[in-house]
């Protein structure tokens, strides 16, 4: 600045530095929007608004509802801020239903509607945030922003409230995210934690759904949480979704699931939101569309599954500090049991006063002290008297006698004085010792002290806050793979054209954008490449399919004539890996070549064929059948061998028998984590399948075949038993009859063949349930009864010989004629064997005996 620009009015102004006041004004924002705005204080776990509310609805706290207006217009006493802020904060803790009772309509946390205006709604503290909450004597003052009122530094908390509620907030160069946890699970933990036992707590989201906790880590900064939908397969054409994720609503899922479905990320029909008292998104499916594939792709590109970043921040002695949630929990523990000491040193003191000044009363009235000070003509006089008459006593107080305590004397009434009753008054101060030495106690046993506390919260408040939130892993969701399902291939056989958008012409199968097409033509040609709205790959298409590289299951058996050698040659062949939009000749001979059969095996079958030759060729047998099963699997470029040197006649060659995989089959393993099938090894191994199927039996008490798809999904919770399906081996099965009301065994063989349809094979009344299911012909049952049966309350039994095989709409045999606790069935050590090998008559002994303890008989 030059020296002209400096002078003003005759004066010589003093230059400041942008710079400078930039950087001080930014530090003073910055700590401002941490301290007071944006990130909670670890003692109460509020924020300055929200403590301001609490409190300001605490002097208004009447045991009435008040119009949030109301307590708007009282916070802002001691908020210096508008009243959109304030509104917000108190809708936000009235919709957390843990502080704030609530009358009218306070929006709704699962479909993201508003609440109504403050002047139409109401809010009064609960019983539990009067009990945990407040307490004057323990609470540290300070003047509020214009120094007219007293308002709270921090409330005097005695619960961890910060991690019950949770709380998020951008400040400036930092942020704080913590995820709601349990309320029942946050007690239980902070007894354990004053037991000295090591804790770990998980979140529990108010919106419910499902959440991978792997990579939780304790809530700190960098960990992450995966957060997903409840979605059941009604049936075949129908989803709901049954809870949402946490941080999402009905209204943003929804967008979400219809902004897929427009990129072709997934294919619904239709969506419709059925939500009322319970959240409930119906989603329609199309014709040929896999439900378990379609949950997976709602998961993937959708906000079915959604994933949050936890970032554990608290303000600590007016600086952020990062911390874990189980060090803030074992901090607002500790903080409790100090508060508790506090509480009961109060009222310790406030005892041992009531009780030294019952003593005085008494002395004074008996000992008709009273009397003494008649003749005083001093008010010094007067104190004088009664100090003296005190005099002998003095020796058994606690503490030495004041003016105060003098003056306090004086100010009893004669009609007091001319009722006083001795016995009462030893009733009071007995009572009042009585506390006093329960106090002490307490003190002297403080955490066993702090352990009830908890607990009788527990007791109070805990019904109906049970957790919401299903923990378990997910896996993870291959998006190729689920994607290769969302879309439709089409072709024109005939003109050569496949594409998504040949809705015109002939269906082939689901896809995706992202796949490669494999495409086979009469002339022998093969080629893959990648899918398109419409694209030409030449005329007389006969065999078109998603393209599935190093597929060596895929295995494809032709026969071609060679042009040349006039020889029919037949060939099995896998194609592993190609270059995109490269033909592949797969016959020999030239141009008079020509393509006579062609299949595609997805599992590597070969079928029997019928060959014809032509009437006029010299050959004896005209007509014979050829096994695809005798050639070896090669490369796609071998010749293959000779199937006939004579002419074959047109459309001589025709499939007469499915083939079988010569391939073996594939070991299929069921991962209990997750509830899904894999050939990866991990898990349960169910066994291996060429075309069998899996029995799932579930709790409610139906059995269900499928087959061994991998994008199968199965309610883990609800399966009693999964396992490859053995036509001969039947299930046996221990029940609750609901109708009868007793024990049931049954055997029964699965007579249905129908894939993918559950059949229940219990009663229908509503107390009627699943109890064990087996399949192994050799195991026992241990019994527990309620009441001891001849000196015993257990005993084991084979199960073969208390239920014969019956169809599985059979009710079955009594279980036990005494009151049965529990069921467990025992296996033997082998599955495989199909009968006992004790004879005909011993079973049948055995079986008389085990029914007359039984009490059958």
């Amino acid at each position: 600045m030059n020296q002209e620009g400096q002078e003003l009015n005759g004066n010589i102004s003093e230059a400041t530095m942008v710079s400078g006041m930039y950087e001080s004004w930014f530090l003073d924002y910055a700590s401002y929007v941490i301290l007071e705005r944006a990130v909670p204080a670890i003692q109460d776990g509020l924020k300055p608004v929200q403590r301001r509310i609490l409190h300001a609805m605490k002097e208004l706290d009447d045991g009435r509802f008040n119009k949030v207006a109301n307590v708007i217009g009282a916070t802002m006493q001691f908020h210096p801020h508008g009243d959109a802020s304030i509104g917000d904060a108190i809708v936000s803790i009235g919709q957390k239903e843990l502080l704030i009772e609530t009358q009218g309509n306070w929006g709704d946390i699962r479909t993201g509607d508003r609440s109504a205006a403050p002047r139409y709604i109401e809010a009064r503290l609960s019983k539990f945030a009067l009990d945990v909450v407040y307490n004057a004597q323990t609470t540290e003052w300070q003047l509020s922003y214009d120094g007219r009122k007293k308002e709270p530094v921090t409330l005097p908390v005695k619960f961890p409230l910060l991690l019950a509620q949770g709380v998020e907030g951008i400040a400036v160069g930092l942020s704080t995210k913590m995820m709601p946890h349990n309320f029942v699970e946050l007690c239980k933990a902070s007894v354990d934690i004053l037991k000295g036992k090591k804790v770990s707590i998980l979140p529990d989201f108010p919106t419910g759904g499902m959440a991978d906790f792997t990579n939780y880590n304790e809530g700190k900064k960098g960990s992450k949480v995966r957060v997903r939908a409840k979605i059941e397969a009604v049936d075949k054409k129908t989803l709901l979704i049954k809870d949402i994720p946490f941080s999402t609503t009905t209204t943003s899922v929804i967008d979400s699931i219809l902004k897929a479905n427009d990129k072709g990320k997934l294919k619904v029909k239709k969506v419709i939101d059925n939500t009322a008292k319970d959240v409930e998104i119906e989603i329609q499916l199309g014709p040929n569309q896999s439900p378990d594939v379609v949950i997976d792709a709602l998961y993937a590109f959708s906000d079915c599954e959604v994933s949050i970043s936890p970032n554990a921040c608290v303000i600590i002695d007016d600086r952020p500090h990062f911390m874990s949630v189980n060090d803030i929990l074992r901090f607002s523990t500790e903080q409790t049991v100090g508060l508790l000491k506090q509480e009961l040193e109060i009222r310790k003191g406030e005892l041992m006063e009531k009780i030294l000044f019952s003593s005085l009363e008494k002395i004074f009235i008996e000992h008709r002290i009273y009397r003494d000070i008649e003749e005083c003509e001093t008010w010094e006089a007067v104190l004088q008297t009664i100090d003296k008459g005190l005099d002998p006593f003095k020796k058994d107080f606690y503490r030495d006698i004041t003016e105060e305590d003098l003056i306090r004397l004086t100010e009893i009434k004669i009609k007091r004085i001319s009722k006083f009753d001795t016995f009462k008054a030893d009733e009071i101060m007995r009572k009042l010792t009585d506390e006093l030495k329960a106090v002490e106690h307490n003190l002297a046993n403080l955490t066993e002290f702090a352990i009830a506390y908890f607990r009788d919260l527990l007791k109070k408040y805990g019904k109906g806050r049970e957790r919401k939130t299903e923990i378990k892993n997910f896996e993870e969701i291959n998006a190729t793979v689920v994607a290769a399902n969302n879309a439709k291939l089409y072709v024109n056989r005939a003109e050569g054209f496949i594409g998504t958008s040949l809705k015109k012409d002939e269906f082939v199968c689901d896809c995706s954008d992202i796949d490669d097409i494999i495409i086979f033509r009469r002339d022998g040609v093969c080629m893959v490449t990648k899918i398109a709205d419409k694209a030409f790959v030449g005329k007389d298409i006969i065999h078109v399919a998603v393209f599935k590289k190093n597929d060596d299951r895929m295995v494809y058996n032709m026969a071609y004539l060679d042009g040349a050698k006039k020889r029919t040659f037949v060939k099995r062949f896998q194609i592993l890996a190609v270059t995109r939009d490269r033909e592949y000749s797969l016959i020999k001979g030239g141009a008079k070549s020509k393509l006579l059969y062609f299949t595609a095996n997805p599992n590597g079958e070969a079928e029997v064929v019928r060959v014809k030759l032509t009437a006029g060729c010299p050959a004896r047998q005209k007509v014979f059948e050829y096994d695809f099963a005798e050639l070896a699997i090669k490369g796609r470029d071998v010749v293959g061998n000779t199937l006939t040197a004579y002419p074959i006649s047109k459309n001589g060659i025709i499939k007469i028998s499915d083939g079988v995989s010569t391939l073996g089959g594939v070991d299929i393993f069921f991962d209990e984590n997750i509830g899904r099938l894999n050939s990866e090894g991990r898990g349960k191994k169910l066994g291996n399948f060429v075309d069998q199927s899996i029995l799932c039996v579930f709790r409610d008490g139906s059995y269900e075949l499928t087959n061994y798809e991998l994008t199968n999904r199965y309610a883990v919770e609800d399966l009693v038993l999964i396992e490859q399906f053995d036509a001969e081996r039947p299930i046996t099965a221990i029940y609750y009859d609901g109708n009868n009301k007793a024990n049931y065994v049954k055997r029964f063989m699965v007579e249905t063949t129908t894939i993918d349809k559950r059949f229940k094979f219990i009663t229908d009344a509503r107390s009627s349930k699943l109890l064990a299911a087996t399949t192994d012909s050799l195991s026992k049952v241990k019994i527990t009864y309620k009441k001891a049966i001849d000196g015993k309350t257990s005993g084991t039994f084979e199960l073969d010989v208390l239920a014969e095989t019956k169809g599985w709409r059979a009710l079955g045999n009594k279980l036990s004629a005494y009151p049965v606790k529990t069921v467990e069935i025992i296996e033997s050590e082998s599955k495989t064997v199909k009968a006992s090998a004790s004879s005909t008559g011993e079973k049948a002994v055995k079986a008389d005996d085990d029914k007359e303890q039984l009490g059958l008989f």
